[in-house]
């Protein structure tokens, strides 16, 4: 059974993998499991470009244009910072993979650098990456060369996202928007909603910016209330204290109008699955909401 049959059933909130810098290098030729660890990129680049990635917290992404593309030595750069405020993206081009290292990756942590091109539709990553798992690239492939039709020079297939249990994995970029079991339809209502600053709701894992349990606790709010992309911004809840074994704390969500909740999470279990297509079965939980409290305004 593919591992996103096998995830049938299982909740999206609170799923996305927490990014808060992109490094999208493309690489159009063949790619291995792992983007750092198979040396895809040259096993001279290869260690120190891993080195500095993980020291800057930047997740190292290869991303490749949809379709057959003859590679013209000319590779695209996207440098991203997905934050709650501030979000940016920016392009550039390189002839050799060795300029990598003459970016400063710690710019994620601030604004925009001005390395680049600034990018001001919002960009979307397609999960196809095959050797890691064939449910990206049996449904991943399919949407990527539909919107790249629609929305040309914006779509990207790119390796592995995290959460190919939920493919067609797809990752808006800068505001690390990420979603999960969408068709084309959905997808198109994704990107609409993207270039409008608001955010579509199905197939919504969470924000990459945020770990789990706020990931779960915006959605949330955005379940009960329109609001606009930057709108919302989420922080752990200090008084948190778990009740019992099952409960996973809880969040504060604060509109930028002074509204603010409190969301509640608790922890699930479902019965022993695969995560990975042709992995072993195991037992697999999830989050989910207990309460939505509106608390008064800040």
């Amino acid at each position: 059974m593919l591992c996103s049959a096998a995830a049938t059933g299982t909740p999206l909130p609170g799923t996305a993998t927490e990014v808060t810098g992109w490094l999208c290098v493309e690489h159009p030729g063949a790619w291995g499991r792992d983007v750092i660890g198979d040396e895809v990129l040259g096993a001279e680049l290869t260690p120190e470009l891993a080195a500095r990635t993980a020291a800057a917290h930047v997740r190292p992404t290869l991303i490749r244009r949809p379709g057959r593309n003859e590679f013209t030595g000319t590779r695209t750069v996207l440098l991203a910072s997905s934050r709650p405020e501030g979000s940016w993206c920016e392009r550039f081009e390189i002839t050799d993979l060795k300029q990598l290292l003459d970016i400063d990756l710690h710019v994620v942590n601030g604004p925009a650098p001005g390395i680049g091109v600034p990018v001001d539709d919002p960009l979307v990553l397609v999960c196809a990456h095959g050797k890691r798992d064939q449910c990206c690239a049996l449904l991943g492939r399919p949407i990527a060369a539909e919107l790249a039709t629609k929305y040309p020079g914006q779509v990207w297939e790119c390796s592995h996202t995290g959460g190919h249990r939920f493919a067609p994995a797809l990752v808006l970029l800068p505001a690390g928007l990420t979603y999960g079991r969408l068709d084309v339809a959905s997808a198109e209502e994704m990107v609409e909603a993207a270039r409008r600053g608001q955010v579509s709701l199905r197939g919504l894992r969470g924000r990459s910016c945020y770990p789990p349990l706020e990931q779960l606790a915006e959605v949330a709010v955005r379940e009960q209330i329109s609001a606009a992309t930057d709108d919302l911004t989420v922080a752990p809840d200090p008084d948190s204290t778990p009740a019992d074994p099952t409960s996973a704390g809880a969040a504060l969500v604060t509109h930028r109008d002074g509204r603010r909740w409190r969301v509640t999470a608790c922890t699930i279990g479902f019965p022993p699955r695969q995560a990975s297509c042709n992995a072993a079965t195991k037992p697999v939980t999830a989050l989910a909401v207990d309460t939505i409290e509106q608390l008064p305004a800040d």
